[in-house]
């Protein structure tokens, strides 16, 4: 009888059963995995990801930007030259590994209105 236990998986001090738990970890939710898909091809202030998610929240966009910036994700650059301040959000280069991951999200989203919505 194997009495090991299985190998858990370690991110940034958290613990995760398997690959896939570590995945949903870090995008798991509602939001995240949106904003990742709206910063995949360019940067946007807090403004623009507002407009392009308008049922989320201020403070959940709040949230969960802080959550990817924590993960390295998503990185926040503050503009102090003049007033008034702008902050710009892009995705890192860890950030970009998920781009196709993400991109195969949203293909499968489309995929699912074409095929079965009626």
């Amino acid at each position: 009888m194997d009495t090991t236990t299985p190998k858990k998986l370690k991110f940034r001090d958290k613990e995760y059963p398997c690959c896939a738990s570590l995945t949903m970890g870090i995008i798991g939710g509602k939001w995240k995995t949106v904003i990742l898909y709206h910063l995949m091809s360019k940067k946007q202030r807090y403004s623009e990801l507002r407009k392009s998610m308008p049922t989320v929240t201020e403070r959940t966009l709040s949230l969960q930007l802080k959550a990817l910036e924590e993960d390295g994700l998503i990185k926040r650059k503050v503009y102090t030259s003049k007033p008034p301040l702008k902050v710009e959000y892009f995705l890192t280069d860890f950030g970009k590994t998920l781009i196709p991951l993400i991109q195969s999200i949203a293909d499968w989203g489309d995929y699912v209105v074409e095929k079965y919505s009626k």
